[in-house]
């Protein structure tokens, strides 16, 4: 326990034998009601800024929390500025509450925030409309609860006095208000776990004695028995103590954990404001129909009734406006996801096209080899013998295009290959070599330029050869598919090192060769787990191969530009490459 805690809790226990100290040592008099007014007001301040202390958002991690914490800090404000009002006529007025009492109101109401705080739900983290909903459900049964007070109690105040009956009624509400906080801490203390469990039960110890402590005293009150400052006072006082002492023990509760919301308990919610806007219906026929009421009396709760009509069905009007909005949402969620899924479905169909396609590859060939070694061989002894230099430029042609072939052939079984991946020192700029060469055909079918600027004597970087052929190429159709074919945007694949990162840059830029084109500022960084993902799940594959890799890509900061940045780390040596491949081995089991 920190030293501020002990202070506060100091300060109540001293408050608290003060009050029992006064009881059992002073007699009745003005001097005892002037010094327990003086104590419980001390100790309603005492807790009202215990309370406080949790508002801020440095000890809230969620809205939820920091709502519970608004409304429980309201409630002691009221239950404070009711305290203040008796104190006005008992300490300063020297003169005893009058009956009908105005604060009466103040007191029934200071239950009703924290009512409302536990019906947040603190300890269940739910999705943003559920909550909106939720609160908009809150609104109905709390504007619901203040009529109750308004319909049953303040017509024997105020239109037709009458002291026994108005009693009578508040302290019915009044009762059932704190049955309706007691069952509620029940219910989410039995539901609730961990640090909000015992946060709840501690409330529900502190509202159980509160309760049965005032239910007491004012049993006493019907009696004549009780009195300011008597030894009814005393549970009254450790009451207060108690529920002061809880936002002081809430830090050590461990309260920023919460489970996933349960639907039933928006379900009953909803039902039950529900219920509580039909009954407006019944208690202004009950008022019209009950002749025992003064005729006052009866046209006061038939106003007060269709007033109630008029706010709560405001409220459900605004609660269905907003459902039919996201029922809107939810239905164009709905067809994009479906749209998303039929183009999945078609990626995988090529996906598996392309598979089978790299199987095919892979079992041809040693058949297509097998001929291109022949006409390899017999192009070099043409070009032994003596024959027309016509005849001897031609041979030679023959033998570069047969050994483009297959060096062509030879990429596309790397590429095809199904192997684990083996991490080694790279040199990244044979890859993108490879990588062009595999594009060359696609990009003489489209008439496409492409200019490579390659860095010399680049560090390798620790990678798997293959994998990373995969993402080049990919990236470089990414750009291809992105660019502007009206202009004859040109690909530009560049690569430079900076510190023991190698940089590889894919873009597009319009105009020839001999411009360079400008620099981009790559500041948006990937995440294929994160907030910021690719925006197709072939790109987030490539993140996440490339996050395997310990690198990152990233795109420009201007989003209308077609760019990506792969990262990559250099290969220092053999403790990093060991180290490397065992973090990346755990990353794969984990997934």
């Amino acid at each position: 326990m920190s030293a501020y805690t002990k202070v506060w809790v100091s300060l109540l226990i001293g408050l608290v034998l003060a009050q029992t100290g006064a009881s059992l040592l002073m007699p009745r008099g003005a001097a005892l009601t002037i010094a327990s007014d003086l104590i419980q007001g001390a100790l309603l301040l005492v807790a009202t800024g215990a309370y406080l202390t949790n508002v801020p958002r440095s000890r809230c991690p969620t809205f939820q929390i920091r709502l519970f914490w608004i409304l429980m800090s309201m409630g002691m404000l009221f239950w404070l500025a009711y305290q203040g009002m008796w104190n006005y006529f008992e300490v300063f007025k020297r003169q005893d509450v009058p009956n009908p009492f105005l604060g009466d109101v103040v007191l029934f109401l200071h239950l009703v925030p924290m009512i409302a705080a536990l019906a947040v739900l603190p300890h269940l983290h739910e999705e943003e409309r559920d909550e909106r909903v939720r609160m908009l459900d809150f609104a109905l049964l709390l504007t619901w609860w203040v009529f109750i007070y308004v319909y049953a109690v303040i017509p024997w105040q105020t239109v037709e006095v009458d002291a026994s009956t108005y009693s009578a009624n508040f302290n019915f509400a009044y009762l059932t208000e704190k049955l309706v906080l007691l069952g509620a801490l029940i219910i989410l203390a039995y539901t609730a776990t961990a640090g909000w469990r015992r946060l709840y039960v501690q409330l529900l110890g502190a509202s159980t004695l509160y309760a049965s402590s005032s239910y007491i005293a004012n049993s006493a009150i019907a009696h004549h028995l009780y009195y300011s400052g008597s030894l009814y006072d005393i549970p009254l006082t450790v009451s207060i103590a108690w529920m002061a002492a809880v936002p002081l023990l809430a830090p050590r509760l461990q309260l920023s954990y919460s489970k996933p919301s349960r639907p039933l308990l928006g379900v009953w919610i909803t039902r039950l404001s529900m219920f509580a806007l039909f009954s407006l219906i019944w208690a202004a026929v009950r008022s019209e129909l009950n002749a025992a009421v003064p005729d006052s009396v009866r046209a006061f709760r038939v106003t007060v009734s269709l007033l109630a009509m008029v706010v709560m069905g405001v409220v459900v009007f605004w609660r269905q406006r907003l459902l039919r909005e996201e029922l809107s949402q939810l239905l164009e969620r709905s067809w994009r996801s479906f749209d998303d899924l039929k183009q999945l479905q078609d990626k995988l169909i090529q996906s598996e096209k392309l598979a089978s396609l790299g199987q095919l590859v892979g079992g041809a060939a040693h058949e297509i080899n097998n001929p291109l070694t022949a006409m390899l061989g017999y192009s070099d002894l043409l070009s032994t013998l003596k024959l027309p230099p016509q005849e001897q430029l031609q041979a030679a042609q023959i033998g570069e295009q047969v050994r483009r072939t297959t060096t062509l052939v030879a990429s596309l079984l790397t590429f095809a290959r199904r192997a684990p991946a083996q991490l080694a020192s790279v040199d990244i700029n044979s890859v993108l070599q490879t990588a062009l060469r595999l594009l060359t055909p696609q990009l003489e079918a489209e008439g496409s330029s492409v200019r490579l600027e390659l860095a010399p004597s680049l560090p390798p970087v620790l990678a798997d050869s293959n994998q990373i052929l995969h993402v080049c190429i990919h990236l470089a159709g990414q750009i291809r598919n992105r660019r502007n074919r009206e202009t004859l945007s040109t690909l530009f694949i560049r690569t430079h090192s900076e510190d023991e990162l190698v940089l590889v840059d894919f873009s597009c830029y319009d105009g020839s060769y001999g411009a360079p084109p400008p620099p981009l500022s790559f500041t948006s960084a990937l995440n294929s787990d994160g907030a910021n993902k690719p925006s197709t799940l072939s790109l987030n594959a490539c993140c996440r191969i490339v996050e395997e890799h310990g690198g990152q890509l990233l795109e420009p900061a201007a989003p209308a530009n077609a760019a990506f940045r792969m990262e990559l780390h250099t290969a220092t040596g053999s403790g990093r490459v060991s180290s490397f491949a065992s973090s990346r081995a755990a990353v794969r089991n984990s997934s």
